[in-house]
């Protein structure tokens, strides 16, 4: 068990990024709310409490790394680096302007950013690549990569995933959104994925699934594989669009901001749980 009040503040800091995905989106009249707030609650564990990093100094060596490969997701990204003093939270203001360092995927040209992402699929062989530029550089970092579950469709995934198992790279750890939407339509239709934990143990990976939106599943599945001796990969079933109500579990904000009839139904939904939270 976690302490209660560090579980309250990670609730705390998701909810802050939920709210500035709806924001930034809104203004910025395009991007994918749905996928960023998916991931909002895996984020938020990440970069207050188990990763290993520092605002100050963002090309830290000895940082931990995080590639979000599927990078349409790139509001929630800001958000939490935003929020952890990368840069100032009113920059998210500026998300997709032109000539503005928030692009649309992201950018390694963004304070916080270890890799440029967008074309999906490729974010698990960077990863691989980072984790045995930690190995023959003698340093302890971990790598965490974020992947879509419409992504692991991907030819380049199970490359990266044989060539992670064959290395040992224990200290790669995927995560994947498992919301089962892409952007055709469920998962299961476009290409059927299960059985998806049966597919990655063949391939050599340790594999763990829990509710990723459970905080208190997330924090104890980092503390349980930190000694694990293969590459792991974390299931996290979530709900696209998880925290307000009508973009939960749809495709009809894949690439689409909401109207301004919606985003004051959004936000009002996310402040009422933050009063509910704050008591």
């Amino acid at each position: 068990m976690h302490d209660a009040t560090l579980i309250k503040e990670l609730k705390r800091k998701a909810l802050e990024i939920r709210k500035w995905v709806i924001e930034s989106v809104y203004r910025a009249g395009s991007g994918h709310p749905g996928g960023s707030l998916s991931i909002a609650d895996i984020l938020a564990c990440l970069y207050f409490h188990e990763m290993r990093h520092n605002p100050k100094n963002p090309k830290w060596e000895d940082r931990d790394r995080l590639v979000l490969s599927k990078g349409h997701a790139a509001p929630a990204l800001y958000a939490a680096l935003a929020l952890a003093g990368y840069f100032p939270v009113k920059e998210l203001y500026n998300l997709r302007k032109i000539g503005h360092f928030l692009q649309g995927h992201p950018s390694m040209i963004t304070p916080g950013v270890d890799m440029s992402t967008g074309s999906l699929g490729q974010g698990l062989s960077v990863g691989v690549g980072m984790a045995l530029a930690a190995r023959l550089d003698n340093r302890d970092y971990r790598v965490f990569v974020i992947l879509g579950d419409g992504e692991v469709q991907e030819g380049q995934i199970w490359e990266a995933a044989n060539a992670a198992s064959h290395f040992r790279l224990n200290n790669l750890i995927a995560i994947l959104d498992r919301n089962r939407l892409q952007i055709d339509g469920p998962t299961e239709e476009i290409m059927h994925d299960e059985p998806l934990a049966l597919r990655w143990k063949a391939f050599g990976w340790e594999v763990v699934e829990i509710d990723g939106h459970d905080l208190e599943e997330i924090l104890n599945v980092f503390h349980e594989i930190k000694h694990n001796e293969r590459p792991t990969l974390i299931i996290a079933h979530t709900i696209k669009g998880k925290g307000v109500s009508f973009m939960e579990g749809t495709l009809s904000f894949h690439g689409k901001a909401p109207t301004h009839e919606q985003y004051i139904r959004a936000m009002s939904e996310l402040e009422q749980e933050e009063r509910e939270l704050n008591g």
